[in-house]
Formats: structure tokens, sequence, C-alpha cells
């Protein structure tokens, strides 16, 4: 049998760990193919590669981000190739499984649950007596009729065979995500969660992860994200690997982890904040509600407290880089209460502040309670709601106005100075900025168009001039130093119209070359020429001094030059500052 395990991943970058390891347990009785494709890729595309490769059979690993489109390519290879073989297999067919069966005539069989010894045991029966009764977790056809055999027990996780050792996975390993399995199942009960259903945790046997680890470094690995569900449950485990990871990692290789925070070790923290070098290792924490009730209702225990002291102690390291998520739409959090939520973590001033919406997940508990809290909510994946008894769906259309906002500017970072100043001295909080910003965005149709970085900058200034009673000349300043300080070469064209007179800029620049002491002794070491001045530096005029605001928060209102130098030797910029009155004398 000429046998194809294929997927479509969300993005290139993305590896599927579940093809890898089918492919690992099948071998070396079976021979299998790997084939991912994206969401992204044309379906005709899609097809004509697989049917290209001349498949007997196909199995297609299905989640909530390519099932509809995974769809698609199944029928249109049953039109061609009728006696193709399909089997599904993934989180999204394992639940609702005989509606799945008949949704989609055009699939023969699908694996439920843990794949590895089901979808080999189905290969060796369709190459031998094809008896699927004797196939143990799977739904297959006999007939016109639908069968569903009863599940398998859970696999010893030591018999899996290492999915990291195929060397047609090389060349791509320094481009792409790797992801690292160190255990299966949660012990934690969140309602709207898949990993809530499988009681108990399984561990892989760690030798063999940490020889996985260096293999995958060893051939060009840059980015291993664990997908654990909760990485830290094991405090010792935990340590152990942070220990391991420190002393063998590979210089630019980064790890990636989801941690439960109100669990982690204050002497865990520590213990990375001392020892673990700066941006090695990044930490995911779904914080999701800090509503108690809320979060009592979905059976999601979250000391908040303690989460805020893992947090902050994560920051105050500087080590590590954290995105926390939220998610908007959960039990009995109405608009205000989520608001709340909002700024509560914003307050945390993370790296990246991710805010979802609720989807009604097959298989969870609050899929099957959705009535309940009056959910409606879309009839394909991803299952987002669009409404529920306390959060109607303008609600929602007001938060995913903060969404757009937030990724574009926060996430993205490219005006911390500016937002921070606007959310907690302008604003009346966080959420309250993004989503007034949000709204307006909307009213103007941005949300249809692209933008480039200077639309960005451009943009939000003329929402901010809509404002009464803003320091609009304060803020301006603040955007030009954010806009200017994170480019590492001199830009031919700000985002604002440039009104500084040429002569006076070459008065001051050539005061600055005859007596650098006015920018500081920094700025003398570098011994810059009048003609690197020019051809290496920006200056603004600006009513307060950035460099003193940066280092004390506070603003003093005196007329100040902020000079920005792009190195171009080392490809950085910095700042000089000096009062304006020490320039002209």
């Amino acid at each position: 049998m000429n046998i194809i395990c294929s997927t479509l991943n969300a993005k290139f970058i993305h590896t599927s760990l579940a093809l890898r390891y089918l492919k690992a347990y099948a071998e070396p009785e079976f021979h299998i193919q790997l084939a991912e494709y994206t969401i992204n890729d044309p379906v005709m595309n899609i097809v004509s590669d697989l049917y290209s490769k001349g498949p007997d059979v196909i199995g297609f690993s299905c989640y909530i981000w390519n099932i509809e489109e995974t769809i698609k390519v199944i029928k249109m290879l049953k039109k061609i190739q009728p006696e193709l073989i399909i089997v599904l297999g993934g989180p999204e067919v394992t639940y609702d499984t005989f509606e799945w069966m008949e949704k989609i005539n055009e699939v023969d069989f699908i694996a439920i649950g843990e794949g590895e010894s089901t979808f080999k045991s189905l290969l060796t029966e369709m190459s031998s007596t094809q008896d699927y009764r004797n196939v143990a977790g799977i739904a297959y056809r006999r007939n016109e009729e639908v069968i569903i055999n009863p599940q398998r027990e859970k696999l010893d996780l030591a018999t899996i065979p290492s999915p990291y050792r195929f060397p047609e996975d090389f060349p791509n390993l320094s481009k792409r995500v790797v992801y690292i399995e160190t255990s299966r199942g949660c012990p934690f009960t969140c309602q709207f969660c898949l990993s809530s259903i499988e009681v108990g945790v399984r561990y892989f046997n760690r030798d063999k992860i940490k020889e996985d680890i260096l293999f995958l470094m060893e051939h060009g690995a840059k980015t291993l994200k664990f997908v654990d569900r909760t990485f830290n449950i094991s405090r010792s485990y935990a340590m152990e690997m942070f220990q391991f990871l420190i002393d063998h990692h590979y210089p630019g290789t980064v790890f990636q982890f989801e941690i439960t925070a109100d669990i982690m070790r204050p002497e865990v923290l520590q213990f990375l904040n001392d020892h673990a070098p700066e941006g090695l290792f990044r930490f995911e924490i779904g914080i999701q509600s800090t509503n108690d009730y809320t979060n009592a209702l979905v059976k999601r225990k979250q000391n908040f407290e303690k989460l805020t002291r893992t947090v902050q102690m994560v920051k105050e390291g500087g080590k590590i880089a954290q995105h926390l998520d939220l998610i908007a739409g959960l039990p009995e959090e109405d608009y205000d209460s989520f608001r709340k939520t909002f700024n509560d973590v914003f307050a945390f001033e993370p790296e990246e502040l991710q805010l979802g919406f609720l989807k009604m997940l097959r298989g969870t508990g609050l899929r099957r309670e959705a009535e309940k809290y009056g959910y409606i909510y879309e009839d394909h994946s991803p299952y987002e709601i669009l409404g529920n008894n306390v959060l109607p769906f303008n609600d929602i259309l007001r938060i995913k106005q903060v969404e757009d906002v937030l990724e574009k500017y926060w996430n993205a970072h490219r005006m911390d100075t500016t937002l921070l100043y606007l959310v907690w001295n302008v604003f009346d909080s966080p959420f309250d900025f993004f989503q007034e910003f949000g709204a307006y965005w909307d009213k103007k149709g941005w949300s249809r168009i692209g933008h480039q970085l200077e639309d960005l900058f451009e943009r939000l200034f003329m929402f901010l001039s809509t404002k009464e009673q803003l320091p609009l000349i304060v803020i301006e300043a603040m955007m030009k130093y954010d806009y200017l300080i994170s480019k590492s070469h001199k830009p031919r064209k700000p985002w604002w119209q440039d009104k500084f007179d040429k002569d006076l800029r070459s008065e001051y620049l050539k005061t600055l070359s005859e007596t650098p002491s006015i920018l500081g002794e920094e700025f003398v070491q570098l011994s810059l020429s009048e003609k690197d001045l020019h051809k290496h530096t920006i200056m603004e005029v600006i009513p307060f001094d950035i460099g003193h605001y940066l280092q004390t928060g506070s603003i003093n209102n005196e007329s100040t030059l902020m000079l920005i130098f792009y190195n171009p030797t080392l490809k950085k910029s910095a700042l000089f500052t000096a009062s304006l009155k020490n320039i002209e004398g």
C-alpha cells in the first residue's frame, strides 16, 4: 500500500507532531509519506499534489483550524479516485464521531483518540483480513451502517518511537517551529478545554526527550515549543528540564512552555532569574479571566494573588518573555467584567497579550451546557460564540475592536512608550483606550484595508486629535521617539511632516560636532564628525526631555533637542538629549 499522512497546518512555520508520531509508530512494517500543507494553499493545489503521489490510503489529521478545508480536499479526492481509502483522526473528529461519519460520506475510517497504535492496527487489518471488528478505537462503514468500535487503552508512552529522526525534516528545522511533547493529559478540569477530558497525566521517558532535544538542536532547530498543557505540574521535573536546557542549549535557540502560573514555586522562578540566559525561555500563561465566579463555573481553579507573584517575578527577572491569554465570552462574564479582566492583566504589561473568544469545542463540558448559559455559536469550526445570556453579539463586536488594535499596536511593540503613557496617564484605563481607538479604527474602515508602519502612527495621531484636552504635543513627541528609536537605519521619510529648518539643523549639528559634551560622555566617545552627524542622525526639538522621562516617568517641561544616532557598525539606534538652551548658548 502507498500510505500518506497529511494535514493542513495553520502556517508554513508550523509542523505536525501528530503525523510524525504516526509514521514513527507504523515503521518498519509500513512506510508512510508525510504531506503537509497550509489552510491558505488552494484546494486544487493540495489535491493535485496528493494525487500525484499515487496513494492507496490517505490519513488526515483534523483540528478546528483545518477541518473545513480538509473536507473540501477529501471530497475532491474521492471524486477523482473513488477507490482511495480516507482515514481521519485528531481532536476535531474524536468527538461526535458518528455525526462526522454521516456528514462526510467520503470518509472510510475515523481513528478516535490517541492514534499511533490505532492507525497501525488499522493498516495491518487493511493489508490482511480486512475484518475491522478487530480494530479498537475506530469508526468505519459496514455496507451502509456506521460502526464505532470501543476505544483502546491508553498507550504506554515509553513504547512510542522518536518522531524526530526523519532525514526529510532536517533541511527545514531551522525555519519552522518544532513541537516537543513530554507528557499527555492535564490535571485540571477547565470546561472549555479538550485537555480536561483526559483524566490523569502520563509522561514520556525523560532521557529520550533530552536525547531528542540535543538531536534537534544539532540539526538546526531554533524554536522548540513544548506542547504539554501544564509544563510545571511537577516542580522536580520542571527544574530538571530547565537545568538541562540551560546547560545544553545552542546559541539562538528559544524554548516555549505553557505554564500554570499560580502553581509555579518562587524558588523555581528565582533559579531562572539567576541562571537562565536572556531570551532562552518564553512562557505562555492562560489567565483567561480574573472573575472568580466565572472561573468557578468552568471548574477552573486560579489563585490570582499567586499568579500575580509569578508574572511579576518573571518580568522583574528580565530573562523570560511572557505571552498571556484572555478568553472573552466565558459564563457570566459580561462586558464590564471582561473590561476588568483585561485591565487586571494588562497591568502586568506583558510582552504579548492575546485576546481570544470562547470556542465551543466538541467534547467539552461547556458545549454540553451551552443552553444553560444561553450560548449561540457558529455551526462550523472554530465554533466561536456569537453571544450568551450576559454578552450579546453587539458587545462581542466591541471587544473584537479592542482585539484588532491590541494586536496591531501593543503586541507588535511599535510604540510602547506612547501606549503606556496613554493607557496610564490619558485614558481612564487600558481597556478604554483600546476600545475607543478600536471603535474609531472600525468606523474609519481601516480594518478592511492594509497598512504600512507609517499608517499606524498617522492613524493613532488622527484618533488622538479628535479627543479634547489631550497633551498632543507631548504625545506626538513620544510617537516620534518610538518611531525613530525602533529603526536600525536612518529612515528616509518619517511619518510626520518635517518642519525643522534645514539651516538651523545644520547649525545645531555643527555645534554638536564641535562640543559633543553637550550630549554627554557617551556621545563624546563616539567621536562623530559633522559629516557623520548629517549622515547618521535625526534630530527633533520636543517640549520635554524624553531621556529624563524614560528614566523617571516624569515630564519636565523644557524644550529639548532629541537626537537619534543610527550606528552603521552595530546597526542599532541610540538616544541623546540636551536642553535647547545648552545648544543655543
